[in-house]
């Protein structure tokens, strides 16, 4: 058959080494080695919280395919792997009826109501925070009240500034040393052993409580405290090419260059000084460069397209949380990118379907 008469019919498409189904369970991998590390710290409250959302979330999609022929797709995991997500983006603390909901708008508003899998514009997970965060501002911010990222919100409102630039420096001072890390701890030794070994060949020392990061126990999405785990398992994932994997280097690349260049300004620092470390390692930024930004079915299909809205993603991170104060900036900004995926998704079919049509 010619290639001008197949051509006309073809949509923009992607191709990926792994099936949706394999893909689907390795990121259930990664959110649940996070959700089992931060389950360590809180009494297993996080365990608790994404067992709700999950049971949610497949029960859900079990009465939408209720007696159809498609009752067998349950087994991709599509349902467990965004209730996994969704976890990740709510507090350790949250009262888990609030959880359950977030599962089911997910999987009733946000996925079915558009067609199911591959026919959704918005994350699932995306929109299920979205309706707990915005349905309920006042629990979900009492939840977060202590954690880190809010008392450094506090602290810049209260005009408590650091000459460095370094917001975990005015977290430090707000609190007394939230996340320092006293002499004979775990966190206190890794510092010690990197500094003495590693970082002294070149002059230079991790400063306190950046290895806290790693081992966080304290209020916070469980994305946060979990940040070794959810590191293990974006490498993880990478490897297994669950995505296009230059798609969160270059959500990652926009938003460091960001930080770099204008991250210490509204911290009382200089140009050119900003806190990489903070910047990449809260936030549940880690989740929207692995898990959200870089997924296939709710991202656009052609390489333009997706550098287009992995680049608008970082600027917009960036805007939300440096300028906007927002903890959790990066989960607007990649629903404000989903709402662009559809008229994208428009030029990218008039760019190749139509124009295929003409040959």
């Amino acid at each position: 058959m010619p290639e001008k008469d197949i051509l006309w019919y073809q949509r923009p498409q992607i191709n990926l080494s792994r099936p949706t189904a394999g893909r689907m369970w390795l990121v259930s991998l990664c959110a649940g080695l996070t959700i089992f590390q931060s389950s360590l710290s809180d009494s297993f409250a996080s365990l608790f919280i994404a067992l709700s959302t999950v049971l949610a979330a497949v029960l859900t999609e079990f009465l939408f395919y209720f007696r159809t022929e498609k009752a067998a797709m349950l087994r991709d995991g599509s349902s467990v792997a965004s209730a996994l997500v969704l976890a990740l983006l709510l507090p350790n603390n949250l009262h888990p009826l609030y959880a359950v909901m977030g599962g089911v708008f997910a999987m009733a508003v946000v996925k079915h109501s558009f067609g199911g899998l591959g026919s959704n514009w918005m994350n699932p997970a995306i929109g299920g925070w979205l309706f707990i965060r915005c349905s309920w501002p006042e629990i979900f911010n009492t939840a977060l009240e202590r954690s880190p990222l809010a008392i450094v919100s506090a602290g810049i409102r209260q005009n408590l500034l650091d000459p460095r630039g370094s917001p975990l420096e005015i977290l430090l001072l707000g609190e007394g040393g939230y996340f320092s890390a006293p002499a004979g701890s775990v966190e206190w030794m890794v510092q010690s052993f990197l500094n003495s070994r590693f970082f002294s060949i070149i002059g230079l020392a991790l400063p306190d409580g950046y290895i806290g990061f790693f081992n966080y126990a304290g209020m916070g999405i469980i994305a946060d405290r979990g940040v070794f785990a959810l590191l293990l398992g974006t490498i993880i994932i990478t490897a297994s090419q669950v995505s296009r994997s230059w798609v969160p280097a270059v959500y990652l690349g926009v938003y460091g260059l960001l930080i770099r260049l204008f991250g210490a300004l509204p911290f009382g620092g200089a140009l050119g000084k900003g806190d990489l470390f903070f910047g990449f390692f809260s936030g549940g930024v880690l989740v929207g460069a692995f898990l959200l930004i870089a997924d296939p079915v709710t991202g656009p299909k052609s390489h333009w397209g997706a550098l287009f809205t992995a680049a608008g993603a970082g600027v917009l991170t960036f805007i939300f949380r440096y300028h906007g104060l927002e903890a959790y900036g990066a989960f607007f900004a990649i629903a404000l990118i989903n709402a662009l995926v559809p008229l994208i998704r428009d030029m990218e079919i008039q760019r190749f379907y139509e124009k295929g049509r003409n040959l």
